[in-house]
């Protein structure tokens, strides 16, 4: 029997994991992480359950990457300080997993191994062939997986483009090969299934950009996700045809970029670079600087430029700032603050809302059919997507022919099953979310970030008191003091009635009273509580700190 058992993408943007299973063995496609919700205060990113690969360490047999962006590899540090397995990705996914794994001091307790499109690996009783996909990144693959109870094709983040920039296209022929000798399930990415027709083509996209750097008349900065190489190449041509010096600024697009120089990805003439410190000894309308920080992030380049922080770079009247990437939902505001101030400044702001400077990676309807034909599989899953994502792109696949019974809908812990007999989704195993904050990994649990949400929203007051053992009389206190809860200057009344509510309190506890410090704490936190809120409406969180000495 083969499982196929998502531990993370499946009803969710980001988190993209899988584990295809038979017998004893287990090989594991992605492991990526999502960034933090807004609800996660403090917390810096969130990466799937392990607890499954745990327990069935001795099976794992691999891990195999389909490409470099953070949501399928951001989760292999925290993974591989449990699970050994050797890696397998193309020659730039393991370039950026490198320099990851360098950061995290696992580069050397790692087995990588080098895959090309094209190429085929045998992983136990599977064997797996890379075929290359066209994405918003080099170097993406999806896989044809031969199991021993049929073929499955796991399509990665794909887009069907005939011109891409790299020349490298989709390869059809190979997915329609694998149609021909027969599928038997196909796994294809969802994340665009609500969008219409095809993606636009790249080279829109470079006619777009190169006018707009005709057009402008002083320094242009470029801001997008700093693994778009294909999209840096392009924008370098662009300067070097007018002529302009090119800046890489940001820590993340210089480590990519260097990684692709070294794999001839990018190939940026040794004249036209030059260092952020160096951009004041040429005339502004010869500079052109490819930084991050698209996405509003508060401590990217992007943002220190917007706020004035930038140690070399300050915003001019005639600069003009191109955001070429879409608006990841729940970065809309912190986009919009960035893209304020850079007006407030005088700059000219350019995005997609208002002009076609970003392509997606990921398929539109069309070329999500054009996948179901080629590839006419006998049953299809949708993954990589929130649920209603899978609902959509499974009624697309109706719409091409596959019957409702042959379509499996499952989300992350699902047991996807397949034999002799068909395939199902019968049973689950445990998954969810991981927390990680700072050095911190699970620690961090719903009740913390409960606490979090109560102290961001309602402050907390703290109770100092001290008894004098013997006698039981208060010697110091009650003192009270409070942060992020009112005014300083407001509070005045409003505490020291509170003192008042906590000598009542303490009357009311006989010296004699077995656990008097615990029972004093525990009241004085239920009488502020409802003290507080009848005179303020609000639920501050209450801490008592009482000695006896």
């Amino acid at each position: 029997m083969l499982r196929i058992i998502p531990l993370g993408g499946l009803g969710e943007i980001g988190l993209n994991m899988m584990l295809f299973e038979y017998e004893d063995t287990l090989f594991i496609v992605d492991a990526g992480l999502m960034f933090p919700e807004d609800y996660m205060l403090g917390i810096d990113i969130v990466i799937p359950s392990f607890d499954y690969l745990r327990q069935n360490n001795r099976k794992v047999a691999g891990i195999v990457l389909t490409h470099a962006h953070e949501d399928h590899i951001g989760a292999l540090p925290y993974l591989l300080r449990e699970i050994k397995a050797p890696i397998f990705g193309t020659p730039f996914t393991l370039g950026v997993v490198r320099n990851k794994l360098e950061e995290h001091k696992l580069l050397e307790s790692v087995s990588m191994h080098e895959v090309l499109p094209g190429e085929k690996i045998n992983i136990g009783v599977f064997e797996l062939e890379f075929i290359h996909v066209c994405h918003s990144i080099v170097g993406g693959v999806g896989i044809a997986i031969k199991t021993p109870v049929g073929l499955v094709v796991h399509t990665g983040d794909f887009k069907i483009c005939h011109t891409p920039l790299d020349g490298v296209t989709t390869d059809v022929n190979r997915f329609a090969w694998y149609g021909e000798k027969g599928v038997l399930a196909l796994l294809s990415d969802s994340t665009n299934v609500e969008r219409e027709g095809y993606t636009i083509s790249d080279q829109e996209v470079g006619e777009t950009l190169a006018k707009i750097v005709k057009d402008s008349k002083g320094r242009i900065i470029v801001a997008l996700f700093a693994s778009s190489i294909t999209r840096i190449q392009q924008i370098v041509a662009i300067a070097v045809d007018r002529g302009k010096r090119v800046v890489f600024d940001g820590r993340s697009i210089r480590t990519n970029v260097k990684i692709a120089k070294e794999l001839g990805y990018i190939h940026v003439p040794g004249q036209i670079e030059i260092d952020i410190e160096q951009i004041n000894d040429f005339p502004d309308d010869d500079i052109l600087i490819i930084t991050t920080g698209s996405q509003g992030e508060p401590m990217s380049a992007l943002a220190r430029m917007a706020t004035g922080r930038h140690k070399y770079l300050k915003i001019k009247k005639n600069d003009t700032v191109v955001l070429s990437s879409k608006f990841i939902p729940g970065n809309e505001k912190a986009i919009a603050k960035i893209i304020n101030s850079f007006y407030r400044q005088g700059a000219d702001v350019i995005y997609e809302k208002i002009s076609d400077i970003h392509v997606s990676g990921h398929a539109f309807q069309e070329e999500l059919k054009l996948m179901i034909n080629l590839t006419k599989p006998e049953y299809f899953i949708p993954i990589h997507g929130e649920f209603r994502h899978l609902i959509l792109h499974s009624r697309l696949a109706e719409q091409v022919g596959i019957s409702k019974e042959k379509i499996i809908i499952a989300e992350d812990g699902q047991i996807i099953e397949f034999d002799e007999k068909g395939g199902r989704v019968k049973d689950s195993v445990k998954t969810g979310r991981v927390l990680v904050d700072g050095k911190g990994i699970g620690d961090v649990g719903w009740s913390v970030l409960k606490e979090r949400r109560i102290l961001s929203e309602d402050g907390v007051v703290a109770v100092n008191m001290a008894f004098d053992k013997e006698t039981g009389i208060i010697v110091y206190g009650p003192e009270i003091v409070s942060r992020g809860f009112v005014f300083e200057t407001k509070k005045g009344h409003l505490l020291e009635d509170a003192k008042c509510v906590i000598l009542e309190i303490v009357e009311d506890v006989s010296p004699e009273t077995p656990d008097k410090i615990d029972k004093i704490c525990s009241m004085i936190r239920k009488g502020l509580r409802e003290y507080f809120y009848f005179t303020i409406k609000r639920h501050p969180v209450i801490l008592p700190f009482i000695l006896e000495i």
